[in-house]
């Protein structure tokens, strides 16, 4: 039998709030994960479905069932005129500017969707479009205030 003596003791403890830039930065990293599904769907050749759960209550037993549903979800990309695709990250229903007047990134063709899409996944984890983010949330919060 193990002894408290044997085992590593630790005055960690677990955080009781969590940041709103931790919150909306894991908001956007949920977001790309959705649109990296929807292209390895579209390269796969299947049909793009993200699934979510939502509460649905019985009309026979009234008991509150959780029940898996499609999500619809947008792709955030588009074809350009020049035959390129153009990523626009968006949060909520604002489109970040990625830098003074740029709010898209040019992808040469479908094979460089994924491994973008991956690597913005990668730079918003690590915290680089916090101020992006940020500046998308005050406007997004500024039209719930009219």
């Amino acid at each position: 039998m193990a002894t408290l003596g044997s085992l590593k003791l630790s005055a960690a403890q677990k955080a009781t709030t969590v940041s709103g830039v931790q919150i909306r930065r894991a908001k956007m990293v949920r977001a790309l994960t959705e649109q990296i599904a929807i292209a390895k769907a579209l390269q796969a050749g299947a049909p793009a479905a993200i699934t979510k759960l939502r509460s649905v209550v019985d009309a026979d037993s009234g008991e509150r069932k959780l029940v898996e549903s499609t999500k619809r979800v947008k792709q955030w990309w588009f074809a350009t005129d020049n035959g390129k695709l153009a990523i626009n990250l968006r949060y909520g229903a604002r489109m970040l500017e990625l830098a003074k007047g740029k709010f898209a990134i040019e992808v040469a063709s479908e094979k460089e969707l994924l491994p973008t899409l991956e690597a913005l996944k990668t730079i918003a984890a690590a915290g680089e479009l916090d101020l992006q983010i940020e500046a998308a949330s005050i406007k997004l919060r500024e039209g719930f205030g009219k």
